[in-house]
């Protein structure tokens, strides 16, 4: 019979500890704890990299890191949940808990966060009334139940388990979207009865906190460093008490296809941030650490019609005091500085460590290559255009394909283009369409006889933020016209790229006269793994796997005009590299570089 050995000991079970607040403090075991915190996200770092960036969160000084828990990741198709690899959050958190780290954790199901449909399945949006961010009967459901899942992995991490959660936060800047308490009560109660019993909170922007916070939950603050107005904001909404948390903190910003590079001098941010340290007061830097929006899960911004739509790109460097490499910059160095101020005395902060090695790896030469047109699964038919939700795809692409009577020139006018699309007449490229730019409708020269038109959708991401979140469908999400008649009857292709796509069967090179997307490949060899980026400013515009990892989108427009390649997903000997490009076919070379350039704008590049 299995049992303990004899003269071995029950596991010691693990040492718990208590954590409140008082007037003017949090309290960790009874006594004063400031927090000094910083986010990074687990699905924004390679799974392998995560304790190198924790160590790195010690070093500037940090106790604490924050985190989102992402519900597209954890529930990509409606009961199917994935807590692994890395999205194995609670794997996360205890790393964290072994580097001598607290967490606050952000498990509202809606985190925005730049991060595609703000943290939503799309498959939400399949279920008819469903409302998100509401009392709607649906969606309570379908956020218990992911509650749940979240709750099994990480309510035992709590602080009063013996875990390194602090506190966990309901909802997410909710003031920001609405004022809803009885919303936000039976958050708070969920919560709850899932098994987060430790410490909640809310937090909101400076002018939302009024609206979004809970009475009896300690409102936290984002946006400011100023101490007497964290202090009369918590105070007018904590029953004229503390402690004094500010859960967001922007050391810079992020990025969106088309605008210029974001960057802050840490200049401008020591003297608040000492200002909060002298204070007191708790604070969360939002971001320490952005790393990576990899695959297709970038979100975008838009306010209406007389706005543009906003896709973010797939860098989440963020201009952070760790770069997209989890290296540390000038502003690492200068937030150090301020927070070595005010550690307890007999502490002195680690070393920091070194700077990963980059290289340049010798260029590519991606000789072998497939028409897209040629790795067409098999279609879904129906008289109208179907959006990537009836059609049961969160991501990627989706080709629309009608035959249309031709001869002459007609204008082809797509009706709530969301959001990309590239127009082929009998295989070749004619134009694109481009929702940034609110193009909705291309001339064609077609030739006589049936002609084969081919409409090619990109989901650029879905809005993260404000009331669009409900009107977030992707594709041909209304109809097409030719010349003011609707096109019907259409044959659908689903190219999710859930997986690398398969090239291996390609021809050595691609069609002379092909002017249409690609898939390209090649290998090659690494004698020893090194951090290294894809420099991509003379392709066009499309998506990068290596060894079967989804390095994100790339886009001639900028700003972002490289892809990084950790060294944790490089293999000693050979490595696969495969490239889908939209708009220069045929584009073969493509160099490395042992840096990133994240600041360059091309706008001729959108006309290719």
């Amino acid at each position: 019979m299995a049992g303990l050995g004899l003269g071995s000991a029950p596991p010691t079970p693990p040492t718990t500890h208590t954590f409140g607040l008082s007037a003017d403090n949090f309290l960790l075991d009874g006594k004063p704890f400031q927090m000094i915190s910083g986010e990074l996200h687990y699905p924004r770092i390679p799974r392998e990299a995560w304790r190198a960036r924790l160590k790195m969160a010690k070093a500037m000084g940090l106790n604490t890191v924050g985190t989102y828990v992402f519900w597209n990741a954890h529930e990509p198709q409606p009961g199917k949940y994935d807590f692994t690899g890395n999205n194995d959050v609670a794997a996360f958190v205890k790393m964290a808990q072994e580097e001598g780290l607290w967490v606050v954790l952000r498990p509202s199901p809606y985190v925005c966060a730049e991060w595609e449909f703000g943290g939503y399945p799309y498959w939400l949006q399949n279920v008819p009334g469903l409302k998100v961010r509401s009392q709607e009967p649906q969606y309570v459901a379908a956020y218990r139940r992911y509650l749940q899942a979240v709750a099994k992995q990480l309510a035992p991490l709590q602080v009063n388990h013996g875990g390194p959660i602090l506190m966990v936060q309901v909802e997410n800047e909710y003031g920001s979207y609405g004022s809803d308490k009885a919303y936000l009560a039976s958050n708070k109660k969920m919560f709850e009865e899932v098994g987060f019993d430790g410490l909640l909170y809310t937090c909101d922007p400076v002018t939302d906190v009024a609206a979004g916070h809970l009475d009896g939950l300690l409102p936290a603050v984002n946006g400011t460093d100023k101490p007497s107005q964290i202090r009369q904001l918590v105070r007018a909404n904590h029953g004229g008490k503390g402690p004094y948390y500010v859960a967001e903190w922007y050391p810079a910003w992020f990025d969106w296809w088309g605008t210029k590079h974001h960057t802050v001098p840490a200049s401008k941010y020591t003297p608040g941030l000492d200002s909060v340290l002298k204070a007191g007061m708790s604070i969360n830097m939002y971001m320490f650490h952005g790393g990576s929006t990899r695959g297709f899960m970038n979100g975008a911004n838009y306010k209406g019609d007389s706005s543009h739509y906003e896709p973010q790109v797939s860098s989440y460097d963020y201009d952070a005091p760790l770069d997209e490499a989890g290296n540390a910059t000038p502003k690492f160095l200068a937030f150090r500085e301020v927070i070595a101020k005010y550690r307890p005395a007999g502490q002195p902060l680690p070393p920091v460590p070194a700077a990963r090695p980059s290289a340049a790896l010798p260029a590519l030469q991606l000789t072998k290559a497939v028409s897209l047109l040629d790795r067409l699964p098999a279609p879904v038919a129906s008289a109208t255009p179907l959006t990537f939700e009836a059609l049961k795809q969160a991501y990627g692409f989706v080709l629309y394909r009608a035959t249309v009577a031709g001869g002459g020139t007609k204008t082809l006018k797509l009706n709530d283009l969301r959001d990309y699309a590239v127009i082929m007449v009998n295989g070749q490229r004619v134009g694109t369409l481009d929702r940034r730019l609110r193009q909705d409708q291309l001339k064609l020269t077609l030739p006589a006889g049936p002609v084969q038109l081919d409409i090619l959708v990109e989901n650029m991401g879905r809005v993260n933020f404000g009331e669009y979140l409900l009107q977030n469908t992707k594709g041909i999400t209304k109809s097409a016209q030719l010349d003011g008649k609707e096109l019907k009857e259409w044959r659908m292709y689903g190219l999710p790229f859930d997986q690398a796509p398969a090239v291996a069967k390609a021809a050595a090179t691609a069609p002379a006269a092909a002017s249409g997307p690609v898939l390209r490949s090649a290998t090659f060899t690494v004698a020893q793994p090194v951090d290294t980026y894809l420099d991509l400013r003379a392709w066009g515009k499309g998506s990068v796997w290596v060894n079967g990892h989804n390095l994100g989108r790339y886009w001639a427009i900028g700003p972002q005009q490289t892809l990084y390649v950790p060294a944790e997903w490089l293999k000693k000997g050979a490595n696969e590299i495969k490239v889908l490009e939209l708009l220069k076919p045929r584009q073969t070379a493509l160099p490395f570089l042992n840096h990133s350039i994240l600041s360059e704008l091309q706008p001729a590049a959108a006309s290719l």
